[in-house]
């Protein structure tokens, strides 16, 4: 039997290509070509998803074909398992070439597309069963991508495809992009000052990742030579480390990274009030939280630039039975173990925020003065539960659509809503 190095040889290679900046991603996907002139490019334009519709391109050597693709439902799951994985494991086949080219929409996050090349059965099987996921590819524009990080625009004020039930800002996007990213390729210029910021920020959030200008792009964007930190197209689990890569904790250009660490739980009124500070000057949030009102909850907290949103992302191993603790990975439950609290068990709160123009100790003083007091504490869980909580988002019933990233029901919000 080949070895597991040997199997990768013989698959196709896929490489994500994505960004918001459409000439600099073409640039990129032009450089891959040169390299490989056999290299297949698949790209699904989504600007009409909303009627139904998806525009196919597929270019290999000389050809170059576009065809339109008709949904049943104008969703993005729907055109994940009707269509692009489905001509993926087609280019897979026989005769198909060595290297492919999957070329994101604009306004598609890579996370959420590697999750269903991971984990989405087509024929029983995932596509990366068929194909080497080398990883993912973001080119961004240096003088513009700090201010679509920070802002509050909507995908469609940019032209950006209109998705059905879509609440995200383009910074949820752009910062998405570029923080699942195992190169960063420069494609514009910048003034000396917003340079150095962007780079403080990207040192930050993506800091395992390689960082290219277009002018010195080689074969380094085949991605073969990453570093073992990379992240290759997976995506973290919830219940792991925050600081992938061990980004530096020291302020730069007055960008600083704040750990947000507390034992007692969140009164879920007063986190609602304290959000705020979360969404001005600051780029991007995540980490794990617990509501007094459901203790056995794990919630997965996430912001960027203007644009937030919580999700249910498990239980807590301190309200599992065994079977449950068994099933959990061993990483989780050594750290769960590690850190038990006699009260509390593993439930804690742990919060990773990336700021560029907002005062840390003003962030760090508004979210400890959302957790329960003293007294508070000293009622109970029973009296917990009968907290006010105006996170009215919060469903039990499992997802179902096989092509949500984290199975989650989230709450969202953005500076300019009242959705809460």
């Amino acid at each position: 039997m080949p070895t597991p190095e040997e199997d990768a040889v013989t698959r196709p290679e896929l490489l994500v290509v994505t960004g918001l900046h459409a000439p600099g991603v073409e640039a990129v996907i032009g450089r891959i070509r040169a390299l490989d002139p056999d290299a297949a490019v698949l790209h699904h334009d989504l600007r009409e998803i909303g009627d139904g519709r998806v525009w196919r391109r597929l270019r290999r050597g000389d050809r170059d074909e576009t065809e339109l693709v008709r949904l049943v439902h104008g969703c993005l799951s729907c055109t994940l398992r009707e269509d692009l994985l489905p001509q993926l494991v087609a280019l897979a086949g026989p005769g198909g070439p060595r290297r492919i080219v999957l070329h994101l929409d604009p306004a598609l996050e890579p996370e959420q597309v590697c999750w269903s090349l991971l984990h989405v059965l087509i024929d029983g099987a995932p596509v990366t069963d068929l194909l080497d996921l080398r990883g993912v590819v973001t080119a961004l524009d240096t003088g513009t991508w700090l201010d679509d990080a920070t802002g509050d625009e909507a995908p469609d004020e940019r032209g950006l495809a209109e998705l059905p039930d879509d609440e995200r800002t383009l910074a949820q996007i752009a910062v998405g992009q570029a923080e699942f990213a195992d190169l960063l390729v420069h494609t514009g210029t910048a003034e000396p000052w917003v340079l150095a910021r962007t780079e403080a920020v990207l040192d930050r959030l993506a800091p395992a990742a390689q960082r290219l200008k277009l002018a010195e792009l080689d074969a380094r964007v085949l991605l073969r030579d990453l570093s073992t930190a990379a992240r290759r197209g997976r995506p973290d689990d919830v219940h792991g480390p925050l600081l992938r890569g061990l980004p530096s904790l020291t302020p730069e250009h007055g960008v600083h990274l704040l750990l947000f660490c507390a034992r007692r739980p969140f009164h879920p009124e007063r986190l609602h009030t304290a959000l705020d500070v979360l969404l001005d000057g600051v780029v991007r949030t995540r980490g794990r939280i617990w509501l007094a009102t459901r203790p056995e909850a794990v919630l997965w907290l996430e912001s960027a630039g203007g644009g937030l949103r919580v999700g249910h992302a498990g239980d807590w191993l301190a309200v599992a039975d065994a079977a449950t603790w068994d099933a959990a990975p061993a990483e989780r439950r050594a750290v769960a173990a590690m850190g038990w609290h006699a009260r509390y068990g593993d439930r804690a709160q742990d919060l990773v925020v990336l700021a560029h123009d907002a005062d840390t100790d003003v962030i760090a003083n508004a979210l400890a003065g959302a957790l329960l007091t003293d007294d508070e504490l000293a009622a109970g869980e029973h009296t917990w539960r009968t907290l006010p909580d105006p996170f009215g988002w919060w469903h039990t019933d499992p997802c179902d659509d096989a092509a949500d990233t984290a199975g989650e029901h989230a709450h969202h919000t953005n500076r300019n809503t009242e959705e809460r």
